[in-house]
This record gives C-alpha cells, sequence and structure tokens, in this order.
C-alpha cells in the first residue's frame, strides 16, 4: 500500500506544478503521505522577504495547498473524485520562519462517501508550519469538494 501512497504523492506534486503555477516557482514538494498525515515542504529561498524570513503569502500559500492536497490524496486513495475548493481560512502566524519550512496535517476521520452519492462534502483541516522544532504557523480551512468530473 505505500507504494500506492508514494504514486499519490508524486501525482499530487505533478498536479499542483501543473495547474497552480505558483506552487512549481515556490518549489512546494508532498513529502510523505501515509493515509492519514500529509507533510509537504518548500525551500526558504524562493519564499523569502525582505527581512530574510518565509514571505507571509507563502506561508498563507504552502498551508492552503497541504490542507487541499490531503483532501485531493484521501479522495483519490478511497477512489472518489470532487472539485476541491477553498471556503473559508484563518491563520496565525507565530514565529518568523528562518530555516526549512515544513507543513504537517492531519485526516480528522470525515466521511467522504457522500460524494460517491453526488453530495458536496465539507472538511476542515488543520494545518501547522514547523521552522525545525518550532511551530511557526497555524492554519485552519474550511475545504469543500464538489462531485465533479475531474480525476
Amino acid at each position: 500500500m505505500s507504494s500506492n501512497f508514494d504514486a499519490l504523492v508524486s501525482e499530487l506534486a505533478t498536479t499542483w506544478h501543473s495547474t497552480i503555477p505558483v506552487s512549481e516557482f515556490m518549489q512546494i514538494r508532498p513529502q510523505q503521505f501515509d493515509g492519514e498525515q500529509l507533510t509537504v515542504a518548500a525551500p526558504l529561498a524562493p519564499n523569502i522577504n525582505l527581512h530574510q524570513t518565509m514571505f507571509a503569502g507563502s506561508i498563507y500559500t504552502l498551508l492552503t495547498l497541504t490542507g487541499w492536497g490531503l483532501l485531493w490524496l484521501m479522495q483519490r486513495s478511497h477512489e472518489l473524485h470532487g472539485d476541491i475548493v477553498l471556503a473559508d481560512a484563518h491563520i496565525r502566524y507565530l514565529a518568523p520562519v528562518t530555516g526549512a519550512p515544513v507543513a504537517r496535517v492531519s485526516w480528522p476521520g470525515q466521511d467522504l462517501s457522500p460524494l460517491a452519492r453526488g453530495k458536496r462534502v465539507k472538511v476542515t483541516l488543520d494545518v501547522t508550519l514547523w521552522c525545525a522544532d518550532k511551530l511557526c504557523a497555524e492554519f485552519t480551512g474550511q475545504y469543500v469538494s464538489l462531485p465533479g468530473s475531474h480525476k
């Protein structure tokens, strides 16, 4: 099953970079998915600001895509399809990001089966951003997945 997850992680990176160009510029890369938790990284260099820390917009984008990516991976791993949008979000910037940022998100146990019946699904995800062992940002996003034709 792990190799299936590895293939999904690779497909997620390709999907991001081909459909959301800023993700490729920012060098956002999903690192690991175990069926419940997703870890995503991006180097500091292309996301730096005038203070030599990570730009707030890059932090927001990284955390938004991490949550989106987990929902996409969960749908794909359960052979479900839906068009995912971010409906609402809140972020707290807690500390400057001075090194390699790593975003983490865990699946809250949400049932995705309504998608198979042509109904939308709402999922609230809490995403954290770490720099070494320091928590630098917290993001809560409400994602909606609408039954659609996207694979």
